[in-house]
């Protein structure tokens, strides 16, 4: 399996985030962090607000915070909700995809099973044994948004 680049960071900002679940963040405090793009981080915090794995608050003293607390949140669903639009295969699109294969393939059911092993490992963990803590004797970073 190759998570789209998209899923990795928002796996890094969650894990984040459960490193101080109490804590509002600032997107340019966690793109700064993890060398990342604020315009691309941007975009993954408006997904995960939307699939409901963290609030958002706009203005002086906003940001962005765990929904849940850490240990209610596998790696699974997050990967689940934010990979769903894309197809590890093409026979694996809605559509069906175009794929000369598919009368006679024998590959996809192995694929298929596959990957729901890939999910299920994933569902055993939860953000709190992932959690990214701040770096020691780093004090927190402006709340700027």
């Amino acid at each position: 399996m190759n998570l789209t680049l998209f899923t990795d960071f928002a796996l890094r900002a969650l894990m984040r985030l459960a490193g101080e679940p109490t804590r509002s963040f600032a997107t340019s405090e966690i793109a700064a962090e993890f060398g990342i793009s604020r315009n691309h981080l941007a975009k993954v915090v408006r997904d995960l607000a939307d699939a409901g794995f963290i609030n958002t608050q706009r203005g002086a003293g906003g940001g962005f915070r765990l929904a849940r607390p850490p240990q209610a949140i596998t790696l699974g669903e997050v990967v689940r909700a934010l990979e769903a639009r894309h197809a590890l295969v093409e026979c694996f699109r809605g559509d069906g995809g175009n794929c000369v294969l598919t009368p006679r393939c024998r590959l996809k059911a192995r694929l298929g099973a596959a990957r729901e092993a890939f999910m299920r490992e994933l569902d055993t963990t939860t953000l709190a044994e992932c959690a990214y803590p701040a770096r020691s004797g780093k004090s927190p970073a402006p709340r700027a948004a």
